[in-house]
């Protein structure tokens, strides 16, 4: 289907680039979650409770194996097969952080799950694209010649 991501174009290396390093500071996120579960608190708010560490490790239940399948794939598939379907799923879980972020008023959440969110649904988009143009070869039209 797709030629080997990490051999195409400049602006797409960019993107996998931003893509992998946003997938494993959100992996980081989670595990610093997980140790310090009030550290990503607002000021003034309450202790922490069972239900924040219950959050944290469901957080992490959820962030460290997509994010560990979302980097396989993005550093080290040669066939970029599955991709897009992945950065669809990541790019929801991001949309949905966005919202959670936003309904909690908790800006750095917000704005985390929102950039996220647009580096893998563009991502996605654009290797959507590049596959329905692509020949036999799997390989972009343009980028053929």
């Amino acid at each position: 289907m797709l030629r080997s991501i990490a051999t195409t174009g400049r602006g797409m290396r960019t993107m996998v680039i931003a893509n992998a390093s946003g997938t494993a500071l959100s992996m980081a996120f989670s595990v610093v979650g997980l140790l310090s579960p009030g550290l990503f608190l607002p000021g003034g708010t309450d202790p922490v409770t069972p239900l924040t560490d219950l959050y944290a490790q469901a957080y992490a239940a959820r962030a460290l194996p997509l994010g560990a399948a979302l980097l396989h794939q993005l550093l080290i598939s040669r066939t970029g097969r599955g991709l897009v379907p992945l950065l669809l799923v990541a790019g929801a879980v991001q949309v949905a952080d966005a919202a959670i972020g936003a309904s909690s008023h908790n800006p750095g959440m917000t704005a985390g799950g929102t950039v996220l969110a647009a580096l893998h649904l563009g991502l996605a988009a654009r290797l959507a694209r590049s596959a329905h143009g692509a020949g036999s070869n799997g390989i972009p039209a343009a980028e053929a010649a």
